[in-house]
């Protein structure tokens, strides 16, 4: 039987991922009282199969570097205060380039950034083998970003939810956004209980469109498909996010087709995490044997090192795909009380405190850090309740199940490895996918 919590709720979250529990925990901080409601477990969609990257060096002067800057500095003051099993890394990034035209594009690039507040320090091509002793030869030269950093993408979520104070609900989809008569919000429904409260959050991740939806609003998020390779455990031979340039390109892409890029990157644990694909194909859960096959390859060409290391298993995840690259954040005009946190795409980690300290803003009313306008949820006009086509609630996260081998001619399958797709947010170690 339902049961009708009349509560002295602020908001509901909906969306336990790594967003979702960062909008709790500003929330909190703030003064509000919060709910976080979940179909599933904490971390169980997109954060539970990302890489954990906190990366300035990825993105172009703009809103999204903004935000990703005051991100960058909130993770800092974070990992000061939550538990340390979050596996905080201030490793940086490396972005390397194959030959003398690209690193003059880069360098373009880099100088484009440092305008806006991102440090980066070009390294000469013979340089290069300080900072990471395994990279091939014959490499023009790269950049070194200091403020590109690393954390354990669930753990980091269950540490936010626990830190907030917010009542968490697990396992129960919601199933209605509960309105007044004028149509503002006043809740939500699931299958056990209604929340009221005259805010309601929207931080679904890739089923963001069909949260919407249920509030009679379109929000043309779409899943975007990616898979990593997880190496045997190895000693620390990648040092830092290690990527080719064209990674920048395929990130700014919106391409439907398959794309993929070399991003390497060690662990803790020991196993080096080799991604990164990206290509719309909806809720497609299949093994894409090309999508492993040029990791694998692209994956060599970079550190000749990984050629002959056994692959423990493939898997595969969405990202939470706008069209113009930029999430929705905020207050949306066409439904009171509606906000959303959602459409990050790849970035959703590394966003996740910024974002959270918006939506705490407008929810208190409070000046917000940085001008919140680029990422209205509105600027994709429509009203539609069919925004949520092509973004299924039912469908879970693809986890993929890969075959063993090497990187070019391997071994057996790595069953049994400590590495999961979606981790216990409590002890699980980082494997996860760009």
């Amino acid at each position: 039987m339902s049961k009708r919590l009349r509560s002295s709720l602020d908001a509901v979250i909906i969306g336990a991922g790594v967003v979702g529990a960062a909008c709790a925990y500003f929330a909190g901080r703030a003064g509000l009282t919060v709910a976080v409601v979940d179909r599933g477990p904490v971390a169980g969609g997109t954060t539970g199969a990302g890489e954990g990257n906190l990366l300035v060096s990825d993105k172009e002067p703009g809103p999204e570097l903004d935000l990703a800057l005051l991100s960058v500095r909130l993770w800092r003051e974070l990992a000061t205060v939550l538990p340390p099993d979050m596996e905080y890394e201030t490793k940086g990034g490396l972005v390397v380039a194959p030959d003398a035209a690209t690193l003059k594009a880069l360098r373009a690039y880099a100088e484009s950034q440092g305008a806006a507040g991102v440090e980066a320090a070009e390294i000469e091509g013979e340089a290069l083998r300080e900072l990471e002793p395994h990279l091939a030869d014959g490499l023009a030269g790269g950049f070194h970003y200091p403020q590109d950093a690393q954390i354990q993408p669930a753990r980091a979520a269950a540490r936010l939810l626990a830190a907030s104070g917010a009542s968490v609900h697990l396992g129960e989809e919601v199933t209605a956004i509960l309105r007044t008569p004028s149509g503002a919000v006043r809740g939500v429904r699931t299958a056990r209980r209604e929340l009221t409260a005259p805010a309601v959050v929207n931080a679904a991740g890739t089923w963001g469109g069909a949260v919407a939806a249920l509030a009679g609003v379109e929000l043309p998020v779409r899943p975007r498909r990616g898979f990593v390779l997880v190496t045997e455990p190895l000693p620390r031979v990648v040092r830092h996010k290690v990527y080719a340039a064209d990674y920048i390109a395929d990130v700014a892409s919106g391409s439907a087709a398959l794309q993929s890029s070399a991003v390497v990157e060690g662990t803790p644990a020991g196993p080096v995490l080799i991604g990164a694909t990206r290509e719309r194909v909806g809720f497609d859960r299949s093994l894409s044997v090309e999508a492993l096959r040029r990791l694998a390859s692209q994956a060599a060409a970079l550190f000749p090192v990984l050629a002959d290391v056994r692959v423990l298993r493939a898997y595969h995840g969405f990202r939470p795909y706008l069209p113009d690259h930029l999430p929705a954040i905020g207050p949306d005009p066409r439904v009171p009380g509606l906000h959303h946190a959602c459409g990050h795409e790849g970035a959703g980690i590394g966003l996740a405190p910024a974002t959270g300290l918006l939506v705490a803003a407008a929810l208190t009313g409070e000046q917000p850090p940085m001008d919140r306008s680029p990422f209205r949820p509105e600027r994709f006009g429509g009203g539609g309740a069919d925004a949520g086509a092509g973004c299924c609630p039912g469908d879970d996260l693809g986890h993929g199940s890969g075959p063993g081998g090497g990187l070019a001619c391997g071994s057996g399958p790595g069953h049994g490895s400590d590495y999961d797709p979606a981790p216990d947010p409590a002890s699980g170690p980082r494997e996860t996918a760009p």
